[in-house]
């Protein structure tokens, strides 16, 4: 027996869509007949627009084969959710360019440019709870996501993705450089005891960039070993 997925509630109820019902349930398959285009248009829909695209793709998507029915309501909800290239737009930052498909995945892990602000800022996070975790990365108390999103903010849209992973590499980086001076002070500590008093004072973000080189998609400590 052939699956049928009616996905018009669902979709009619996200973004304060108000009516309950399902008001003229539309076969996702049939979204490009002439009937339907016609329906559309006439409710104001750009059939040709990038937003509109990207709403059947996932629609489309999200049926997985299956029969599924959509209605113009739904449709006009979910466009609400892509910008004018049809780049979905994050619900929590409000930016787009931040989710991983298929047309940006490759370009995702690169290291760029970034603003020496934004390094400032991490660079500063970290460190204060690097001292109040004792070491310990506590994702329930963490502002990192903060950091990011101010990051994501000051770039481009097609960079946003490249950005955050190359801040990650200068996370990364900083946390390490205050684990190997807190043990440089005390060689037998371990995440979660007290962190000896003054042990980061001699760690600054320019101490820890200036060994750092870049290695493919990551940012690694230089070697001491150079070879002349």
């Amino acid at each position: 027996m052939q699956r049928i997925t009616d996905y018009s509630f669902l979709f009619q109820n996200m973004r304060g869509a108000l009516s309950r019902n399902k008001v003229n349930p539309i076969k996702v398959s049939q979204l490009s007949s002439r009937s339907v285009q016609a329906q559309l248009k006439a409710a104001g829909i750009n059939t040709n627009s990038k937003q509109y695209k990207a709403v059947v793709s996932a629609m489309t998507q999200a049926a997985g084969g299956r029969t599924a029915y959509t209605n113009i309501q739904a449709i006009k909800n979910q466009m609400k959710s892509y910008d004018k290239d049809g780049d979905y737009i994050d619900p929590t930052t409000g930016l787009a360019g931040l989710l991983v498909t298929d047309k940006n995945r490759a370009e995702k892990n690169r290291i760029i440019d970034i603003p020496e602000s934004s390094r400032q800022e991490m660079f500063d996070l970290t460190k204060k709870e690097f001292l109040r975790e004792n070491g310990v990365s506590n994702g329930n108390r963490t502002k990192r996501s903060d950091v990011y999103t101010h990051l994501y903010r000051k770039m481009k849209k097609e960079d946003r993705l490249a950005a955050g992973h190359t801040l990650e590499q200068y996370e990364r980086a900083y946390r390490k450089a205050f684990v190997e001076a807190v043990k440089k002070v005390s060689p037998s500590w371990q995440a979660g005891r007290p962190i000896p008093s003054g042990a980061l004072d001699g760690v600054t973000r320019e101490s820890v960039e200036s060994t750092l080189v870049q290695s493919g998609s990551s940012l690694i400590k230089q070697s001491m070993d150079i070879m002349v």
